[in-house]
């Protein structure tokens, strides 16, 4: 675990931007939101956040019961272990998900009630069926490859494993904006007109080649606003919410389309590749010292549940680590987009805007923010753009 940890903070300081950030102003959060919209956020985001944390407990403590009492069935796929590992795999990523699902749906119905989602019951529940069938696909794949890995390398299967987890990462990366996003929503070339010739414009001022730029229907379910970055090589493309487009100004459009290029010019895509390619062969070797603490069993559909928990045991610390990488990144990218675009004002009323949009906490726990964070606060990327005017006299 230690030696996990350690690649993973050494992987993040060598790939945490050194420069190109903004020193923010200090704000008071009570001068850009009123009393009544701090509350409304907090009321809402705690909790929502204590809700998946105890869907996380759940779904650990489902986990912890498998390895605790395996099913008679696991030990019976054993008499074909590769094909019973795939089965397996499977099985326990649909019997998994079921345990937090009134949570999940409890968390959906406070979404509802402060007017965040779009989308009904049944149209929730097909997507959970696609979720649930891609999921176990996965972890059919991922169950038969561990099994043949444990057997054909009984000592030292991490290093494959390692290696094998970094390479499908990378494959799903790249495949996951044409093979896997279509299946939940419906993604639109942005047409020609005053948006299109804005990227444009940007992407050749960034001195970047943006790839695609879309539009996807997140309105079917949403009315939250966002945007990304995703894909490598051939599937690169810029993502842009139809909400986003729907309901704000071009400058500010501008500023996140300005952001997302900053992603494209510092290709944190694929630096995110190579961050996991540091982490994995030290998490992988974490996870096998801890799973053989925690089962006896080897080489068996029955050792599954055991390396699935000690892999979320793992990943938890480690994921710490890459929160407080993604803030740094997410910070060169807000300071891309001021210098980019030159609207510190647009970017201004944009933080307030989606903030509100997305029913935000305006004022969370610094310890949340430090941990669990992937972005600054609010209040943090407003003080970067008065920083920024002050800066250029503005």
């Amino acid at each position: 675990m230690v030696l996990a940890v350690a690649a993973a903070e050494a992987g993040a300081r060598w790939l945490a931007p050194r420069d190109s950030t903004i020193d923010p102003a200090r704000i008071d959060v009570r001068s850009y939101f009123t009393e009544a919209e701090i509350e409304r956020g907090k009321r809402y985001a705690r909790p929502q956040f204590m809700l998946g944390i105890a869907r996380t407990a759940v779904e650990t403590g489902a986990l912890a019961l498998l390895v605790r009492r395996p099913p008679l069935a696991l030990r019976r796929l054993s008499a074909r272990p590769v094909a019973g590992g795939a089965a397996a795999g499977a099985g326990m990523a649909i019997a998994l998900s079921l345990p937090p699902l009134p949570l999940s749906a409890l968390a959906r119905h406070r979404a509802r009630r402060v007017g965040l989602l779009t989308q009904s019951w049944g149209g929730w529940g097909v997507d959970l069926a696609k979720a649930n069938a891609i999921g176990a696909g996965l972890a059919a794949g991922a169950g038969a490859a561990a099994v043949a890995a444990t057997r054909r390398y009984p000592r030292s299967w991490w290093a494959p494993a390692g290696a094998g987890s970094v390479t499908i990462g990378t494959v799903l990366a790249a495949l996951a904006p044409v093979v896997l996003d279509p299946v939940f929503n419906t993604f639109t070339p942005l047409p020609e007109g005053q948006t299109r010739a804005d990227v444009l414009e940007l992407a050749e001022r960034a001195g970047v080649s943006v790839g695609d730029v879309y539009s996807v229907d997140a309105s079917r379910r949403t009315t939250a606003a966002n945007a990304y970055v995703s894909g490598l090589g051939p599937t690169k493309r810029v993502v842009l919410f139809d909400t986003l487009l729907d309901r704000y100004t071009r400058d500010e459009i501008r500023l996140v389309v300005a952001h997302e290029l900053a992603h494209v010019r510092h290709r944190d895509v694929p630096r995110s590749v190579l961050y996991a390619a540091i982490v994995a062969p030290f998490a992988a070797y974490a996870v096998q010292r801890l799973s053989w603490a925690l089962s006896p069993e080897r080489g068996t559909p029955a050792a599954l549940p055991a390396l699935a928990l000690a892999a979320g045991v793992v990943s938890a610390p480690v994921g710490l680590v890459g929160n407080r990488l993604s803030r740094a990144i997410e910070r060169r990218a807000d300071a891309f987009s001021l210098e980019l675009a030159g609207a510190p004002e647009a970017f201004v009323s944009f933080e307030r805007r989606i903030a509100l949009q997305n029913v935000a906490d305006l004022e969370p726990p610094w310890w949340l923010t430090a941990l669990l964070a992937t972005h600054p606060p609010t209040t943090e990327r407003i003080g970067a753009a008065v920083a920024f005017a002050e800066r250029a006299g503005g």
